[in-house]
């Protein structure tokens, strides 16, 4: 995945900012799982968890998959890709202050 514009990185970064989608991605990061187990040990609601994995997938930060013994059922895991591509914007990013001054609010 390449990140290429400011909203892309917007997007993935406001999807990361809410700290139960943040505690998500922590808990994805580690192994792949269904919405009811994040939602068990998030312990949040099943709508609750839907609405936090719906705003990964279109940030772009999860995907689902439908193993083949079970159809019906949706294992959410991380996208390393986009991670690695936010990454490397962030640094481009810092690698473009060549004057070694930060502008917090600029």
């Amino acid at each position: 995945m390449r990140v290429s514009g400011t909203a892309d990185v917007v997007t993935m970064l406001q999807a990361l900012a809410e700290p139960t989608r943040w505690r998500t991605v922590v808990l994805l990061s580690a192994a792949p799982r269904r919405a009811g187990e994040l939602a068990a040990v998030l312990r949040v609601t099943a709508p609750t968890m839907s609405k936090h994995l719906r705003m990964l997938l279109e940030a772009g930060l999860v995907v689902d998959e439908r193993p083949l013994a079970d159809a019906r059922a949706r294992v959410f895991r991380l996208r390393q890709d986009a991670l690695d591509a936010l990454r490397a914007r962030l640094d481009q990013l810092e690698a473009s202050d060549t004057t070694g001054d930060r502008h917090p609010g600029a």
